[in-house]
């Protein structure tokens, strides 16, 4: 899945190529919207939800349409001059939008959908406060959290119906920068304004040019993009050592339990840790998994008591 910060730039890339143009054709590579012609339509703006991508219309009658995406697993958005040659396969584009100053075309989309601007609310108004939006409310967004304190901390973390824009990455190096492992519960935590802050310093920690680091110093600055330097505390350095404490960083899974299965939360931990953690083989089965990455000294397992 992709990062809020991923999503905010392709918003931000979309909109300075297209906000104010005329579309001189557009043409969306789905069955449902094929027929649709958007020509003679101006984008009036781009703007990030969550890891939603809202691209704002009116119409020559000043009627107002969203092209709703999501990018899931391997989707993106890539902005090319005028007749510009893509990057990638044909095949694989969604939607084609093209501007006297831009063309801008979307790939592999996992999520692409055309609604009234009035109706945005049920494509995304069911999505948690926004960590880079202007609707940001940690209040909120720990009464969401607060209210299944059995729900593993990096299940409610990804849930974006808690708060939106956190994804694998960031998940893994919250928890490990709280000192608490991704499977401990959601009571566990006692000071989720700090979690939530540390991911909010993340997120706009990344949001200019250059690859993305959680390696931060006291300024807050990146220090994690020099040539050597690991850019993560723990995401994929499994067996490599803690950056703290010199602990092998572990890998598992994490994800939602199949309904009907035991356990009282709805979610649980998916062959604990697959590389020998604390609790393997006592797990339920689970759905929707992702993997997590942890320093087993740094981030013990608690039980939320």
């Amino acid at each position: 899945m992709p990062e809020g910060d991923s999503v905010w730039r392709a918003a931000n890339q979309l909109h300075t190529a297209l906000a104010g143009q005329k579309l001189l054709a557009s043409d969306f590579r789905v069955p449902r919207f094929a027929t649709l012609n958007l020509a003679g339509w101006t984008m009036e703006e781009v703007v990030p939800r969550g890891k939603h991508l809202l691209m704002r219309l009116a119409g020559p009658a000043q009627e107002r349409l969203t092209i709703h995406s999501h990018l899931k697993m391997e989707g993106s958005w890539q902005v090319y001059p005028p007749g510009g040659r893509w990057r990638k396969a044909g095949f694989t584009a969604r939607c084609v939008l093209r501007t006297a100053a831009a063309d801008a075309v979307g790939f592999s989309l996992g999520l692409l959908e055309v609604i009234k601007t009035s109706e945005e609310d049920k494509a995304v108004g069911f999505l948690g406060p926004d960590l880079l939006g202007p609707d940001w409310d940690p209040a909120e967004a720990e009464r969401r959290v607060s209210a299944k304190p059995d729900v593993p901390v990096g299940v409610a973390l990804l849930d974006q119906s808690n708060l939106a824009g956190i994804g694998n990455i960031y998940r893994c190096e919250v928890c490990f920068l709280a000192g608490i492992h991704p499977a401990s519960p959601a009571s566990a935590v006692k000071d989720w304004p700090a979690m939530f802050a540390d991911a909010k310093q993340l997120l706009e920690a990344n949001l200019g040019p250059g690859r993305r680091t959680t390696l931060l110093n006291a300024r807050g600055t990146p220090v994690g993009r020099a040539a050597g330097r690991p850019g993560y505390w723990v995401y994929r350095r499994e067996h490599q050592p803690c950056l703290r404490c010199r602990t092998p960083i572990r890998h598992g899974v994490l994800g939602k339990t199949v309904p009907g299965t035991r356990g009282n939360s709805g979610a649980g931990m998916a062959a604990a840790e697959s590389r020998g953690g604390p609790g393997a083989g006592s797990t339920p089965a689970v759905t929707e998994e992702r993997d997590i990455y942890f320093c087993p000294k740094c981030q013990p397992l608690l039980d939320g008591a």
